[in-house]
């Protein structure tokens, strides 16, 4: 396998540091409100690559932190009226509940940041004992950024370069402008934890070394994150883990991209911004997920009305090739095995999401000639096809619930209903009503209920209709 490493810039083989095994950290999110369409976009490609590493023999160990005390959630608990503790229990469970939709496993650890107050603190008096940090007058903790000497190196900038370009509010109490806080002094009526320094709270930063390190030890396999996190906080990480223990910190570091709305970067100011739980009350979920692993989890994937319709018609494509055939447990032939030989091929090679899906469509073709030939094998390729859609978390539905089913704007249509629609229709073609036909077709359409004609009749599927 070969991953590309964000450190490295460059693809290399995945060597785990214990053979046969994987351990992997990614950091979570800040819960002061419900998760965006940029979140999600993290928690499906790490989704997909714990999943397709186990598919692959490996023990993974998946750990995704929580940050449940953070400025955001300080201010935001205050803004409600309400504790910490309820806004980020609250928070937590819809996060869960989002995620569960989107067929995203829960990763095998989930740490919280308010649990490793000790060992964050532990972590600070190391830095402070070597050097590498210092308690100000305010009660603050800053880390020496100067005093490590592989600091940029994750994003390939200079110190003097950062120190001429930023843009770092006055404090007088730090000793240089690039210095970064470690602990934080309590303000009046503010959450706190005692400390060696006075009552306060973590940075940010050091609360993901702290976390990953408890769960996976000093070094480990991979450290993953979305794209907005390469600088500072992975760079902080690094700097922070390494100094305190004087050992690599990861080995591979991987960075998903960022989601685009309409090509333009997401953001409140532009009122584009979407949670996922505003996108899965009008789409389905499974289509929402298709579109996010549709790119390389390395590219900017673009979110809109249109692409989301193109998504629909992918996975209706796949779920038509699965449609009316018996899949058979433990059957396999020549074809299914080497479908499953290229499918892991892509996938080996950075987790090529698209590829993989490429594959997955030759499959449904070949498993569409097999049908129309009533051919045995058929059972075989269907079997295989739910096997790799179950490797990206897709196609778990059966087919007749996806193509038939219905969504939220085509409800008011029952199954005998549009059977009904489809044999009025029949019947004004064979009176060569052609005009009412189409009126029925396109009275459907705009439903989202799609009309399929063939020589051996009419059959419909859901589709979202365009925005």
């Amino acid at each position: 396998m070969q991953i590309y490493n964000t450190l490295t810039r460059r693809k290399e083989p995945l060597t785990p540091l214990v053979s046969g095994n994987v351990s992997m950290y990614v950091c979570g999110m800040t819960v002061y409100d419900y998760c965006h369409l940029g979140h999600a976009r993290v928690m499906v490609a790490f989704d997909v690559i714990s999943r397709y590493l186990r598919a692959r023999g490996y023990n993974v160990t998946y750990v995704r932190n929580i940050t449940d005390i953070d400025d955001k959630i300080l201010a935001r608990a205050a803004d409600n009226g309400e504790t910490i503790g309820a806004l980020t229990e609250r928070m937590i469970a819809a996060m869960h509940e989002d995620e569960a939709r989107l067929g995203v496993l829960p990763p095998d650890q989930e740490p919280r940041a308010t649990g490793h107050i000790d060992d964050i603190v532990a972590m600070i008096e190391t830095l402070i004992a070597k050097g590498y940090a210092y308690a100000a007058a305010n009660g603050d903790v800053y880390y020496r950024v100067r005093e490590f000497a592989g600091y940029g190196k994750l994003n390939n900038r200079k110190l003097d370069d950062m120190r001429s370009g930023a843009r770092v509010a006055v404090d007088d109490h730090k000793e240089d402008p690039l210095d970064f806080v470690l602990w934080k002094a309590a303000k009046a009526d503010e959450a706190h934890w005692p400390s060696p320094w006075g009552k306060g709270r973590p940075g940010w930063h050091i609360e993901c070394s702290a976390m990953s390190t408890c769960c996976l030890g000093k070094t480990f396999d991979i450290h993953g994150g979305g794209p907005d996190l390469t600088f500072p906080h992975h760079e902080n990480e690094i700097a922070q883990s390494e100094a305190a223990t004087g050992q690599t910190y990861v080995n591979t570091w991987m960075h998903a991209g960022a989601v685009r709305v309409d090509q333009e970067k997401m953001s409140k100011s532009l009122g584009n911004f979407f949670t996922i739980r505003d996108v899965l009350s009008e789409h389905d979920p499974e289509v929402v997920r298709y579109l996010l692993v549709a790119s390389h989890y390395r590219s900017a994937i673009n979110y809109s009305a249109e692409s989301l319709v193109e998504a629909r018609k992918s996975l209706t494509r796949l779920y038509t090739a699965l449609e009316d055939v018996e899949v058979k447990a433990d059957v396999a032939n020549h074809l299914s095995d080497e479908y499953h030989k290229r499918f892991t091929a892509v996938m080996d090679d950075d987790f090529n999401t698209p590829e993989a899906l490429s594959v997955m469509f030759e499959l449904a073709r070949e498993l569409n000639r097999a049908k129309a030939e009533q051919s045995p094998r058929a059972s075989a390729l269907a079997r295989a096809l739910k096997r790799l859609g179950e490797t990206l978390g897709l196609l778990d539905q059966s087919p007749r619930d996806f193509l038939h089913g219905g969504n939220a704007s085509s409800q008011a249509l029952d199954d005998a209903a549009i059977e009904a629609q489809i044999a009025r229709r029949a019947e004004a073609k064979a009176n060569k009503d052609f005009a009412l036909a189409d009126a029925i077709r396109d009275e459907l359409a705009a439903q989202g209920i799609i009309l399929k004609d063939s020589r051996e009749g009419t059959r419909w599927v859901m589709q979202s209709p365009v925005a």
